[in-house]
């Protein structure tokens, strides 16, 4: 073995690359549809998993239609202290939560979502999961499979899988971490991450070329280091997102309203 971590990340990256060939397909196409119809793909992960959602859009080789749902209360920005990682695992673990976040976020019937989440077991995605469902949503989870034998902690009794229309698998394995060090007790180097941002990078190209099958080209961030392409190309794209978030956003408005006032 010619590497400690790259090769153990390839050999997974290719198993999940085998054993989602029908989940690729089945969630492209569901991808596909929503933004043929100028609709929203959602984004969401907490914790570490906000980094998938991160990676995917704004981006060089990303394209309009994509949303990404952070929240940064769900996110860390000290070690401890405020804005630290013991206040986010907690949150993340706190039921009911999530929908006082996605109240406020332009979700409507046609959308897609993709949760991102290793483990599968917090509550912050399984609600988000469920609150989408019941907005109409068609929602994808990128997840472990590896987790699945462990017991569900909602008081729903679904795991993130559970919940999901469609769920693709990163393969990362329970431990999360793939590398054993001789004289340590327990292995380093994380692959879960870096296995959802390769899963959900193989669903923006496939459902890319879904598009293109329908006559469908979406307006799509290039580098300006590409001849030929400017940073006022990059404003240009700015201003199509802009457009298309106002008109979700005006489509939601109704029921954000009979939301606050208790009805929905």
């Amino acid at each position: 073995m010619s590497t400690l971590y790259i090769s153990r990340l390839a050999a997974l990256a290719e198993k999940a690359a085998e054993a989602n060939a029908d989940a690729f397909t089945a969630a492209a196409d569901a991808l596909a549809n929503t933004l043929a119809k100028e609709g929203l793909v959602h984004l969401y992960g907490s914790g570490h998993s906000v980094l998938p959602a991160q990676e995917t859009f704004p981006r060089y080789g990303s394209y309009v239609g994509f949303n990404p749902l952070t929240d940064p209360r769900l996110m860390w920005h000290n070690v401890l202290g405020a804005g630290g990682v013991r206040e986010l695992l907690w949150l993340e673990r706190t039921e009911n939560y999530a929908e006082k976040f996605l109240d406020h976020q332009p979700l409507n019937e046609g959308d897609s979502i993709v949760i991102f989440g290793h483990s599968g077991r917090n509550s912050s995605g399984i609600d988000t999961a469920l609150y989408a469902k019941k907005r109409g949503m068609t929602v994808v989870a990128i997840t472990a499979k590896s987790n699945l034998d462990k017991p569900a902690s909602h008081s729903s009794g679904k795991r993130l899988a559970d919940a999901a229309d469609i769920v693709i698998d990163t393969c990362s394995p329970v431990e999360d971490a793939i590398v054993p060090i001789e004289g340590w007790s327990r292995p380093v180097a994380g692959s879960s991450t870096v296995l959802a941002m390769t899963m959900m990078h193989e669903l923006v190209a496939r459902t890319a070329q879904n598009l293109a099958d329908r006559g469908i080209e979406l307006p799509t961030f290039a580098s300006p280091t590409i001849e030929g392409v400017t940073l006022h190309d990059t404003d240009v794209i700015y201003g199509q997102y802009r457009e298309r978030m106002i008109k979700a956003q005006d489509n939601h408005l109704a029921f954000f309203k009979s939301r606050m006032q208790g009805e929905s």
